[in-house]
This record gives structure tokens, sequence and C-alpha cells, in this order.
């Protein structure tokens, strides 16, 4: 069934991509929706989105600067009523469940097919929830499931711990989400004990192993 037209609505796009920014705006817009701005990273999308309040946000969930659950947490906090559909190339599942736990209204895989992605549009436009069919099943599975130790990390937590995964520093992850040195030092403290890890390459292999980073 083709998904329905999205005329009259009003998106903001935020993708550090330029050309996959273009091939999302040039779908949608044939579609019937006008794409107001166009995001490269978390910040940007938060300014964007309170100047033009769009029916939705359409936002990559991996951006340079504070990435899109950093972004997400940030902007549900400031626009209740926020309408987000996140995108994410990996089907990892601590991924999506914190994405629709902190606030976004849909979630879909990057390798969806371009009639999904209207489809996804439009449903959170409209303020429905919307999960990737593909990851629905895997997702509601996840949920009883305790083999993944990243799971125990809160978001807060989880946040800080795939940006040290990806071999940022301290003092690089604190100027990022704007926080002090020692409070990040605190977080790390708090992972390793949780993850039962001693140091970044530790911590690194770990989210290769949950699928949160590729190599």
């Amino acid at each position: 069934m083709s998904p329905q037209p999205l005329t009259g609505l009003r998106l903001v796009i935020a993708d550090d991509h330029a050309v996959v920014r273009m091939g999302f705006r040039l779908l949608l817009e044939g579609a019937g929706a006008s794409v107001l701005a166009e995001a490269e990273s978390g910040e940007q999308a938060i300014a964007l989105f309170a100047e033009h309040r769009p029916d939705a946000l359409v936002m990559d969930v991996s951006m340079p600067g504070q990435g899109g659950l950093a972004t997400l947490e940030r902007l549900t906090a400031h626009h209740r009523g926020a309408r987000v559909l996140m995108l994410s190339a990996h089907d990892d599942m601590q991924i999506p469940a914190r994405a629709l736990k902190g606030g976004a209204t849909g979630y879909l895989c990057k390798r969806a097919r371009p009639d999904e992605l209207v489809r996804a549009v439009g449903c959170v436009a409209r303020g429905e929830r919307y999960i990737d069919p593909d990851l629905a099943p895997r997702l509601a599975l996840a949920q009883f499931s305790d083999s993944d130790p990243v799971a125990q990390l809160s978001d807060k937590e989880f946040t800080v711990f795939k940006q040290l995964a990806l071999g940022r520093s301290v003092a690089e992850v604190a100027d990022t989400h704007h926080l002090a040195p020692s409070t990040v030092g605190t977080h790390l403290y708090r992972i390793k004990q949780k993850l039962n890890a001693s140091n970044a390459a530790e911590l690194a292999l770990i989210a290769v192993r949950s699928g949160l980073i590729e190599v």
C-alpha cells in the first residue's frame, strides 16, 4: 500500500552529510512536503526547530558534536510537543530503544525503502508513533533481554560511553556536552564499574560487540 502524500507538511532535516540531506529533500518534497531548513549538527537542528516550529524534525542519530540522542534530549526538554523521526544506519537495539524512550515519535533504519521513509514522516508529523517494521519484533524482544551489558547504563552514561568508545577524551566529551570534566569523569567511573572495563580499549570493544560502533 502506498503511503499517504505529505501535502502541506513542514519539515526540518538534520544530517551531517549534504548528499543525504539532498536525497531526503527531493524525496519528501516530491511527496508534497515543504523542507523549511537543513541542519548539519545537533546544535543547528535545535536552533532551526525553534525558528521554524516544523510539523516534524527528521534527524540522524550519528552527527558531529553532541549527536542525535543528546540533541533529542535537549530538544524535547524545551519543546515537549516536538515530533521527531530518528534515523540511523545501525540496527542494534540500544539506540532505537533509547531514542523512543527519550521522546522520539518514530525510528527508522536508513536502509529502509524510500516509500517507508515517506510513510514514517507522515505518521510522525501526525503525532503517531512509528517504529521500523523490520526492527519492531526485535525491539520488543530486547525489552526482555539482559544479555547486553550496555543496557545497564543510564541515558547520560550511555551518551558519554558512546563518545568515549569512539576515542574522544574526557575533556572533548565535556566540551561537546557542556559538562564539567569532573562530571564526565564521574560518569566514566560508573560506566567502567557497570561494564567491568578498565580502559578505553575495553570500552571500545564492548561498543563494537553491542553494535554501537563499526570497525
